[in-house]
């Protein structure tokens, strides 16, 4: 077994080299400089109004609501931030987002928390060849046990619509469209 083992070990040293302190630092502040993904959520800052369709059992019509937006960027360019007011199951709401990408890990990232509860939601995924289309995943613990996995696909369609979609499974149940909001510039 230790023969078995040595070789394995042998190659995780070889995998962590140490680093030039200097070539360090550069790579750490070339992974810091926004790029073309950031320069894109950037194009999203502004006061948006928002309609929401939120499907609570399959086959029955979807809830529908209004809302406002308003997204900013932080940190120089690095995160978007969106602030949303408005209701969700006929009650007030309110909500927190972050998305970035993240230039080390190649990966878009989301954390979302809100007025419904007292966790943070994250998400992460990729976006299609054009940028304009970005595909999440996440999951959240449910009530009773187990965990509900999540899809999100955010739309940019144009600098003044995008849209958001999230679709969620119980467990091992079949993916559900769960939520559809459609964002439309203020003037």
């Amino acid at each position: 077994m230790a023969l078995t083992l040595s070789p394995a070990l042998a190659k995780d040293k070889k995998a962590v080299k140490p680093m030039d302190p200097q070539a360090m630092m550069e790579a750490y502040q070339k992974l810091a400089t926004p790029g073309e993904q950031h320069n894109r959520f950037a194009g999203l800052a502004g006061g948006w109004t928002t309609t929401t369709k939120e499907w609570m059992e399959p086959g029955k019509p979807p809830v529908e609501s209004t809302g406002s937006v308003e997204m900013k960027m932080l940190l120089e360019g690095r995160f978007l931030q969106q602030e949303f007011t408005g209701t969700m199951m006929g009650h007030p709401y309110s909500g927190v987002g972050l998305s970035g990408y993240d230039n080390l890990r190649k990966r878009y990232v989301s954390t979302w928390i809100d007025t419904m509860g007292t966790g943070i939601f994250m998400m992460e995924g990729t976006a299609s060849a054009d940028g304009k289309t970005i595909t999440l995943k996440g999951q959240h613990p449910e009530l009773g046990g187990g965990q509900m996995t999540h899809r999100a696909v955010w739309k940019i369609i144009d600098p003044n619509s995008q849209t958001f979609e999230m679709y969620g499974a119980h467990g091992h149940g079949k993916e559900m469209k769960m939520m559809e909001i459609t964002y439309t510039r203020k003037p």
